[in-house]
């Protein structure tokens, strides 16, 4: 039998060290080659490790959030045969021998224990204290119309501190309550010996911040470090657009995917920023530099059970509204599965943020940094409208939209979400050139 050493393995991407996010195995485990062991995350890509042969773990290198150097042993392994023996003597801690004990020294005799004359009685040894019987805290201590024992001056503190003796149990003879049992029934709350099984909790879970949801707590906290945001909220009357996409998704084509409201509000913002192109940028702040595309990226925000992630539509000024309609589901189900590449998780310049039916009447999102503008869009519900003469149902959504005000004035950003709300109430306006 021998050792095989598995060191962190070039990822990619330039990059010279990895944060572990996950362990596939503990020592002890038999693993296969091709087995999963670790995944490890260079930006947003995660990358998983696999073992190049069969083995027992002896050894797990790291702990689930530490960064790793390229290079560095992170598993060392029994094997059939020798292995690579050089590189696991070279990972191995020395174990150094345990010296020769010194000669041994005769210990001094103990004095002889003084044993009794017979003429005098063994002394007594003291009984040990009485274990105190842990008070239940599950249903009522005593039998329904059962009268608790105390004494009076107990019976007395009770009665002053307000507390109900029927609610505790006596860890005395009998169930006789003592002060101990006061201050037990006090030390874990009153509400804790109710019938009703309510228990208050003092547990703290200590929860490590790794992987992407580190990412997502230091890109978070860079925008807004950062940016200053300013937040525009405009309600618009989506009755129109929703009657269309009603009527287009009747029409059922193979070639073509349910359209959901994304695929018109991207087209809108593509419009858009054809007329208001500083929308469309980057802010390099480093360097005083503001980089504006022309080719319009769109980021939709994605929750996903490892958290939220940023698929981005490339060239959405391309795209018509059932192209855009499936690369959203394509980018969709990518994220959601852990397997969008890097290049479909990066190069945004516009992001799209939606909660769907939970999104709320209005929200303050967060920028992409660095990008300078951000649309939220909340839920929609029908409302009362006046139209002049009456009330009538409608059915309204608010965009709540971020912009770096840095770079984007107020008027700017009102003028392109009221050029938004235009094209979303009129969505004919959407497919005229």
């Amino acid at each position: 039998m021998g050792e095989h050493v598995i060191k962190l393995p070039d990822v990619g991407e330039g990059v010279a060290e990895a944060e572990l996010v996950e362990w596939h195995v503990k020592v002890g485990d038999l693993v296969r080659e091709d087995t999963v062991l670790a995944a490890v995350m260079t930006d947003k890509a995660t990358v998983e490790i696999p073992s190049p042969v069969d083995g027992e773990i002896l050894w797990l290198g790291a702990e689930i959030g530490d960064t790793v150097a390229i290079g560095s042993p992170i598993v060392r392994l029994k094997v059939a045969g020798e292995g690579n023996v050089k590189a696991a003597a070279a990972a191995a801690p020395e174990v150094k021998a345990p010296a020769e004990p010194a000669e041994a020294k005769p210990a001094p005799a103990a004095a002889p224990k003084a044993t009794p004359k017979p003429t005098e009685a063994p002394k007594t040894i003291a009984a040990a204290p009485k274990a105190v019987r842990p008070a239940t805290v599950s249903g009522a201590p005593r039998a329904e119309g059962e009268k608790p024992l105390a004494s009076p001056a107990v019976r007395l503190r009770a009665r002053e501190a307000g507390i109900d003796l029927r609610q505790v149990v006596g860890s005395g003879p009998a169930g006789r309550i003592s002060h101990e049992d006061i201050d037990a029934f006090v030390a874990r709350g009153p509400q804790l010996a109710r019938a009703t099984g309510l228990a208050q909790k003092d547990g703290v879970e200590d929860i490590k911040v790794v992987g992407l949801r580190r990412k997502i707590a230091e890109k978070m906290s860079l925008a807004k470090s950062r940016i200053p945001h300013i937040t525009y909220v405009e309600e618009i009357d989506v009755t129109a657009l929703e009657e269309l996409r009603a009527t287009l998704n009747k029409e059922k084509r193979t070639d073509r995917p349910k359209l959901t409201l994304l695929p018109f509000l991207m087209r809108a913002m593509v419009k858009a920023i054809g007329e208001q192109p500083n929308l469309n940028a980057l802010f390099d702040d480093d360097a005083g530099i503001i980089h504006q595309h022309e080719g319009i990226h769109i980021g939709i925000a994605a929750q996903t059970p490892n958290g939220l992630v940023v698929p981005v539509v490339k060239h959405a000024e391309a795209r018509d509204l059932w192209d855009c309609a499936v690369e959203v589901n394509r980018l969709a189900d990518a994220a959601k599965a852990g397997t969008a590449s890097r290049e479909e998780l990066s190069g945004s310049t516009i992001t799209i943020t939606s909660l769907g039916a939970m999104g709320g009447v209005a929200t303050t999102p967060v920028i992409n940094y660095p990008e300078v503008a951000i649309v939220g869009v909340n839920k929609i519900m029908v409302r009362p409208v006046w139209d002049g003469t009456q009330f009538i149902p409608r059915k309204m959504m608010n965009l709540s939209s971020s912009f770096d005000h840095r770079v984007i004035d107020g008027w700017d950003a009102a003028v392109f979400v009221q050029r938004i709300k235009a094209l979303l109430e009129t969505p004919a306006l959407i497919f005229v050139d």
